[in-house]
């Protein structure tokens, strides 16, 4: 018998020009379900005023799956959604962002509160959940994300060659990674700032701006497509995350799945993004710190040996999407 599940998600997850990681878990989901013989039917919220019609679409007793986002919105929705198998898909912890306001902790809270379980994209978010009352230890379990490159060489000169991949977005931090490079200016380095600037565009244009007294250096292109982000991966010596917040960092992972090197805040949960070294951790929002280690990395041919090998052990251990979607699966099953 085909197993059906309802997966409500925000509108817009295959825009190319929308690029997030919640939008690449479910889109990796949606199709790795389907893959394992799940008949996935999809609907998608653009507003809170889409989720009651949404979850009026599922049939009575059916699983439905729900982006963490979506049902933020619409927690009186998700309440009243008694009839059906609900999960919600938690990515993040908004109590970890510093401008989370009360009206949103609070829908957050009522929403978690609604689910028959809860699948945490990281075991961070999971613990945090935990920690914070949201949700209870045994209703939660943890699908990391995977990641999708192939171990790669390191071209001559890429040592000098820094991305950071990532929505331009205060959470993000890229203020901070800017702030650190002013300080490394007599150092040989360039910058690629990867990521949609249209979630957040006043910061967005903040960081073009300072981007731009680097007079060349550091280049914010934007979302870039997947073989413009291969190409940028491949030409990359190291990545750098400087986030204030996060859950677990998919970028990271996927620089992990390549053995390029990491340097990122202790934020959240990167630690768990780049367990197995290869890495130098720093404090969030601490462009000084930052600063120094991207010294150390740009001055110490040995440190960046070490950082690389580790590196390339790593590439073993880095999740993959398979492994995510077996995980989503034995929940789904369950419910």
């Amino acid at each position: 018998m085909t197993r059906v599940v309802w997966f409500l998600v925000p509108a817009g997850i295959d825009d190319p020009e929308r690029v997030s990681g919640g939008n690449v878990y479910d889109r990796r989901l949606r199709d790795g379900l389907a893959q394992r013989g799940w008949d996935v039917r999809m609907l998608e919220a653009a507003a809170a005023a889409d989720v009651p019609a949404a979850l009026a679409a599922v049939p009575r007793g059916a699983v439905a799956l729900v982006d963490g986002l979506v049902a933020g919105w619409a927690p009186d929705a998700i309440g009243a959604a008694a009839a059906i198998r609900l999960i919600v898909l938690a990515h993040m912890v908004l109590g970890a962002f510093a401008d989370a306001d009360g009206a949103a902790l609070d829908a957050e809270r009522r929403a978690l509160a609604a689910a028959g379980r809860v699948i945490a994209t990281s075991a961070w978010t999971a613990g945090e959940l935990v920690r914070r009352g949201l949700v209870d230890e045994e209703r939660v379990s943890v699908a990391l994300p995977g990641a999708s490159g192939a171990p790669q060489g390191h071209a001559p000169g890429s040592e000098h060659r820094l991305l950071c991949v990532g929505v331009v977005a205060p959470h993000k931090g890229q203020d901070v990674l800017l702030e650190a490079l002013s300080r490394l200016r007599a150092r040989e380095w360039t910058c690629t700032l990867a990521g949609s600037l249209a979630v957040a565009p006043d910061f967005a244009a903040g960081v073009a701006r300072a981007a731009a007294r680097f007079e060349g250096r550091v280049r914010t292109p934007g979302v870039l497509r997947s073989a413009e982000l291969e190409r940028a991966y491949r030409g990359a010596g190291l990545v750098v995350a400087p986030s204030r917040a996060e859950s677990f960092g998919m970028a990271l992972a996927d620089a992990r799945s390549r053995g390029i090197p990491v340097i990122a805040s202790a934020a959240g949960g990167i630690g768990e993004a780049v367990a197995g070294g290869g890495a130098l951790l720093v404090p969030p929002d601490d462009p000084e710190a930052l600063a120094h280690a991207l010294w150390r990395w740009l001055a110490n041919p040995r440190l960046r040996a070490r950082l690389r090998a580790e590196a390339v052990v790593a590439t073993h251990r880095a999740p993959r999407w398979a492994d995510t979607v077996a995980d989503v699966d034995r929940v789904l099953g369950a419910a």
